[in-house]
């Protein structure tokens, strides 16, 4: 019989509800056993003791090494993400401070990245539409990076403000005339806001609720922002598709949590806010948007949409409910590097070439994960001015400028690379695959 938890409400905070068989029976020990507590649930609190995967010790995924500290050593942290018994919430514990995570020199800037900049804009369309946005709302962004989302309200004439904790990021934002307090988001940070700036009509947060250690100060914040009969839209990587899909390489240390949608509508639940809508979005390897306003909104243009229910119902029927569902998950992990070390260690066998596109967080807990090095791959490229001429974390691989011009970048790589490999950008592969850039095979 496989392994199932019964879940008779929301979990509570402290008491960790019990996991049985649905014959009232205790569940018999998961596969693999059970490792010591790692310390308890960030939602719920209940111990944490059953591992989703161990992907080893990892540094930090945008700590690039610059040329001037390459002979230094890097920290490493264990990259070890568990699975909660009582509200199945996948998370890794927080072992580095968010200022650390999010330094003043943080090198991620949404705005080098055209296809994201597109989905920005095209976001900003539909929910002034939906929700007519005018001149006498107001939009919050959590999490607002360099303004590549606000910049598209502001040229519609709605008044924005961004909350970003990384200041160096926050001054990009500001360069563009875009309000942006450089603090980390919480209760005590959306009090503050709301005391002085008034509550948002639409609170924004893009990649940002999984990236919080604290998850109910965070939630408690969102709620306390929140305008009585304002929308709140959330959008994140959905723990379905990861496991369906094997993206192990999307867990790194900023992540600290992998969110279900079944999860995160109890997480939201506990706060007094309720799912209204959710969409399935191609983002990140799969993404959700979901759509949330105070459960005590009888507003009829917010009533809960036939998506919420029927997402749901996919979770569960894939097993979502179901503890194998998670134990299961390292071995594939693994499966993986064995079969690209495998494919890596034939193409220089070869004398192939292999060269990587891009240094995103994943490239670089796939790259340490596997142990590839430049025995394996040569360099890497990318559009982001802040990461060219410095090297990956870790395995030191150095990082190019990505050539812009198709031709040209043909041209580079043709007499070194035979058969172009992207083993990093993989969210990114239509892009890749489109005229402008070589093809990925």
């Amino acid at each position: 019989m496989k392994n199932t938890l019964v879940s008779t409400g929301h979990p509570v905070i402290g008491r960790p509800a019990i996991a049985s068989e649905p014959s009232g029976r205790a569940l018999p020990s998961p596969a693999p056993a059970p490792v010591p507590t790692a310390g308890t649930c960030r939602f719920c609190g209940t111990p944490l003791r059953v591992t989703f995967v161990d992907l080893g010790p990892s540094p930090l995924c945008q700590d690039h090494v610059r040329p001037e500290d390459f002979n230094r050593a890097e920290a490493f942290y264990d990259l070890h993400a568990y699975v909660c018994l009582s509200c199945l919430l996948v998370q890794v514990k927080d072992l580095i401070a968010p200022a650390e995570l999010f330094p003043n020199d943080y090198a991620y800037f949404s705005s080098y990245s055209a296809s994201w900049l597109r989905h920005a804009h095209d976001y900003t369309e539909q929910v002034t539409a939906r929700f007519g946005l005018g001149p006498e709302h107001l939009v919050v962004e959590v999490a607002s990076n360099d303004g590549y989302l606000l910049q598209n309200f502001v040229e519609q004439g709605v008044p924005v403000l961004g909350i970003e904790p990384a200041e160096n990021v926050a001054n990009a934002a500001r360069q563009k005339g875009i309000n942006t307090l450089s603090k980390f988001f919480g209760l005590a940070t959306a009090q503050e806001v709301a005391a002085t700036c008034g509550q948002a009509d639409l609170l924004i947060g893009n990649n940002v609720l999984a990236h919080v250690p604290d998850i109910n100060d965070f939630v408690a914040g969102l709620a306390a922002l929140l305008k009585p009969g304002g929308v709140l839209t959330m959008e994140f990587p959905h723990l379905l598709r990861l496991v369906t899909g094997n993206q192990f390489d999307t867990i790194y240390h900023e992540h600290f949590s992998y969110l279900s949608f079944w999860t995160v509508g109890h997480i939201f639940a506990h706060h007094g806010l309720t799912l209204f809508d959710v969409e399935e979005l191609p983002t990140h390897g799969g993404s959700l948007r979901i759509y949330a306003r105070h459960a005590d909104c009888a507003d009829p243009a917010l009533a809960v949409t036939s998506a919420v229910p029927a997402l749901r119902t996919r979770e569960v029927a894939a097993g979502v409910c179901n503890l194998d569902f998670y134990v299961d998950f390292a071995a594939s992990a693994k499966e993986t590097k064995r079969k690209l070390l495998e494919f890596l260690i034939g193409a220089k066998r070869a004398g192939k070439t292999v060269v990587g596109y891009g240094a995103p967080g994943k490239g670089n807990t796939l790259l340490n994960y596997c142990g590839i090095r430049t025995d394996f791959v040569d360099y890497t490229v990318d559009l982001n001015p802040h990461k060219q001429g410095n090297f990956l974390p870790g395995t030191r691989l150095p990082i190019y400028h990505n050539e812009p011009n198709p031709r040209r970048q043909r041209r580079r790589l043709g007499n070194r690379v035979q058969r172009p490999l992207d083993i990093q950008k993989w969210s990114f592969r239509t892009i890749l695959e489109s005229p402008c850039c070589y093809r990925v095979h």
